[in-house]
């Protein structure tokens, strides 16, 4: 049985979501993309990506291709439980960790692009949350055993975000055009990319690891505060990058519902 309580806030049933398998957690994540679709929000777009991530997971996991298949599962159900919780809190008008709250509030603005929505939930998930969740399931120096298969598990994410730029392409027409002149727009909108963000999830979750339990509180905050900074940059870049992603913004497909269409394809 999966762990949920319910909040009513607004007169609107929420649940406060936590998973015990992978199951459960793309039952959530279905959970939470029919939910926004339903109310024509984008707070659907990152976990769309977010399940094609997990299904991609658990489909390596049942072929063995980890070298730890049910670790992989536990790292796997405990890094999704971060973004599940930083979620039921948003929604219930609680608090979530501050690179979480730069993206949930970014999908109330008209400005950022769904792509910038997408790199904002990559930002807070895998360059806080991953670092975490590796380090919970494999405290000390189980942490080393840990690494092939993260990376790994870093790869399936990457893939699956170049997979989707063929949909950003139909959902941002002009997107494409503007990237033969500004080489990958949605990668240079600020200097992000997912190689970068695993290094720097791996380099944390090894500090946390050997952490006593008075330091991990100060670690997550400084690291937190760190992500939040980046992710406030990748919501509003520079007067360049930010005045070309406007222009893109004028021609992107509005409507949230046929986005989702796309993304889930």
């Amino acid at each position: 049985m999966c762990h949920c309580s319910q909040i009513l806030m607004h007169s609107r049933l929420y649940w406060i979501m936590e998973a015990s398998t992978i199951d459960e957690v793309i039952d959530h994540l279905d959970q939470i993309i029919d939910h926004s679709y339903k109310d024509k929000s984008r707070l659907a777009y990152f976990p769309i990506l977010y399940k094609k991530v997990t299904v991609a997971v658990k489909e390596a996991i049942e072929k063995k291709e980890f070298e730890d298949n049910e670790t992989m599962e536990r790292l796997d159900v405990v890094f999704a439980n971060r973004y599940l919780k930083a979620y039921s809190e948003f929604l219930a008008n609680k608090t979530p960790s501050s690179c979480w709250l730069v993206a949930f509030e970014a999908t109330d603005r008209f400005w950022p692009l769904v792509v910038q929505q997408l790199l904002l939930g990559i930002n807070a998930h895998i360059n806080l949350d991953l670092g975490i969740a590796a380090a919970e399931i494999a405290p000390g120096h189980k942490i080393h055993s840990l690494k092939t298969d993260f990376y790994k598990i870093n790869s399936i994410l990457s893939s699956m975000v170049e997979g989707v730029q063929t949909d950003i392409n139909k959902i941002s027409p002009i997107i494409g055009i503007l990237d033969f002149f500004a080489g990958k727009l949605d990668e240079r909108i600020v200097d992000f990319s997912i190689e970068i963000a695993r290094e720097g999830a791996w380099d944390f979750a090894l500090e946390y690891a050997f952490a006593d339990e008075r330091l991990k509180t100060k670690l997550i905050q400084k690291r937190d505060k760190s992500i939040a900074w980046l992710g406030r940059d990748l919501r509003s870049p520079g007067l360049f990058i930010g005045t070309v992603a406007k222009f893109i913004r004028i021609f992107e497909t509005k409507n949230v519902r046929k986005n989702c269409d796309v993304l889930i394809g």
